[in-house]
């Protein structure tokens, strides 16, 4: 079964005042949608990650105003919004030995449905473990349109 990725836009910037209100400016006037966010920063610099409702358009009208930008790839994972979810989905990574890279979550109904957003080095491989293990993968519409 084919599934399209779900793509974030991975912004490097600097970590200074204003910086979060200069980037997301440039997504509003764009007219992008912010549909979740993280922020992880040292003392100078830091990746903000956004999940839109139009990727590739985000990713372009940043890199015209100069950012340094990527669109990743991810998995968007549906899990129990209760104790074990995330336990779940980690225990099926490392009993198959792949590496979460990155990773992140929100809720979609509070006590029934929660999504975790990873970040894996072999996106292919590890959606083939998961759905043999019948959970339950999300394409960028499903998380878009909620």
């Amino acid at each position: 079964m084919y599934m399209k990725n779900v793509k974030i836009v991975a912004v490097f910037a600097e970590n200074k005042l204003g910086q979060m209100a200069r980037i997301t400016g440039v997504l509003a006037d764009a007219g992008v949608n912010v549909r979740w966010v993280t922020i992880a920063t040292t003392e100078s610099f830091g990746v903000i990650k956004f999940l839109v409702d139009q990727s590739e358009i985000a990713y372009h009208k940043l890199k015209e105003q100069g950012f340094a930008v990527s669109l990743l790839d991810v998995l968007a994972i549906e899990v129990s919004d209760r104790p074990g979810g995330l336990y779940r989905v980690a225990t099926v990574f490392y009993e198959n030995k792949i590496n979460v890279e990155n990773s992140s979550g929100f809720v979609l109904e509070p006590g029934k449905r929660a999504v975790l957003l990873i970040e894996v080095k072999d996106i292919e491989t590890a959606k083939e473990v998961l759905l043999r293990q019948k959970l339950k993968l999300l394409s960028e519409d499903d998380l878009l349109n909620v």
